[in-house]
């Protein structure tokens, strides 16, 4: 660990990406520093399920277990998946991908955000990092082969490479000026964990209704964490209904796949919205995460999408180190924004696209997205390849 405020490469942000990725560079000999506002509370073995879940990819599996995280995480409350389900109400036709016809054990885990932030954590305060935490970065310029930060602590320190993972509303990207492509969905997405007549079948269940997207996903305990996108009026109405009208009203949008909805916790909603970076580079700059791009809830990739950059940037940066180049070059941070800023951009404009159709309720359009489900359901290589794409490979 560095004393001085001279690191190889300094991270800002420590969520889920930030932390993965500093994990990985500082395992393969890079000195680092990671920048946090503040630290994540701990997680408690009898705090209920965190109200926000994601769908873990492979890929995303797979990283996490290079940097030495996926086993305490599997240890703890992720609940694998072996089958996805989804149908339209509005036309005949479904899609269905079971784990066994793609060869794997699990199309993908649902993990609460706060147990892989806390795992991350903890590997994080074991690892060789420099930590500042509590610290915000109020200004950053260019020094020669270095970017220097300077910390509302009034300290400041300088790396080779910084990278920005500080979130959708980041700073950093902010201060580098690079621009962003942003549009509301003029929805919200309300999320809440429900229990059920009949089990969850170890399946992820996703239906289109007119203007919105429901999508269960099973949890642990038998229980199923809810996404139930729509406009904010409609939102509005359902958050405030009791929960036994809201249990109706739920299980009607899901047509009783499950049965009845007899319980819910309590529910929040979150604000939607497609936002991408023009750049993800800038002199001795890398974006990643939800600061180079946020992307619709409905095929559950935003967090995919952010581990995908970790584990891109991370092999660029190492392949430079052994081949004695320097890593923060503008040759090597382009090769990793070509690759990633392209599979981002087609994955945002192509859940875009994904919401703008299959929320119309125009007859033609239903007609034909319910066929387009029961055609890729019938072919087997599209279907694997959209089955290959979700898993990150």
């Amino acid at each position: 660990m560095n004393r001085r405020g001279m690191h190889d490469v300094a991270v800002v942000g420590a969520g889920m990406v930030g932390a993965a990725l500093a994990l990985r560079l500082a395992e393969s000999g890079f000195d680092v520093a990671l920048i946090e506002a503040r630290e994540p509370p701990p997680l408690r073995a009898e705090d209920d399920v965190d109200l926000r879940v994601v769908a873990l990819a492979p890929s995303s599996v797979a990283f996490l277990d290079r940097v030495g995280a996926w086993k305490n995480i599997a240890a703890s409350r992720a609940y694998a998946y072996t089958h996805m389900h989804v149908w339209d109400a509005a036309a005949p036709g479904t899609l269905n991908f079971d784990a066994r016809e793609q060869g794997e054990s699990a199309l993908g885990y649902i993990v609460e955000n706060r147990l892989i932030q806390s795992v991350l954590w903890n590997s994080l305060k074991q690892a060789h990092i420099a930590l500042r935490v509590p610290a915000n970065v109020v200004s950053t310029d260019v020094d020669a082969d270095r970017r220097v930060l300077a910390l509302d602590d009034g300290t400041s320190l300088s790396a080779k490479l910084v990278i920005a993972a500080d979130g959708a509303e980041s700073a950093l990207r902010k201060m580098s000026g690079i621009e962003i492509t942003e549009r509301g969905y003029e929805q919200r997405a309300i999320v809440a964990h429900v229990e059920t007549d009949r089990p969850h079948e170890s399946t992820a269940w996703q239906r289109f209704l007119p203007h919105a997207t429901l999508a269960f996903l099973p949890l642990g305990d038998g229980r199923s964490s809810i996404v139930w996108s729509a406009p904010v009026d409609e939102v509005e109405r359902l958050l405030a209904l009791d929960d036994a009208a809201f249990c109706r009203e739920l299980g009607v949008a899901f047509d009783f796949r499950l049965g009845n909805i007899t319980v819910t916790t309590k529910r929040v909603a979150i604000p939607l919205r497609l936002l991408l970076a023009k750049r993800y580079v800038a002199p001795r700059l890398a974006l990643a995460g939800d600061a180079a791009h946020v992307v619709h809830p409905l095929a559950g990739q935003g967090v995919n999408l952010g581990l995908r950059d970790a584990a891109e940037l991370a092999d660029a940066l190492i392949d430079a180190r052994e081949s004695k180049r320097d890593f923060a070059d503008e040759v090597v941070l382009r090769r990793y924004e070509r690759r990633r800023r392209s599979d981002d951009s087609l994955s945002a404009y192509a859940f875009d696209a994904i919401q703008r159709v299959f929320g119309s309720e125009r007859l033609p359009l239903a007609a034909a997205r319910g066929a387009v489900l029961s055609i890729v359901d019938r072919l087997p290589p599209l279907k694997k390849l959209f089955a290959r794409h979700a898993a990150g490979r």
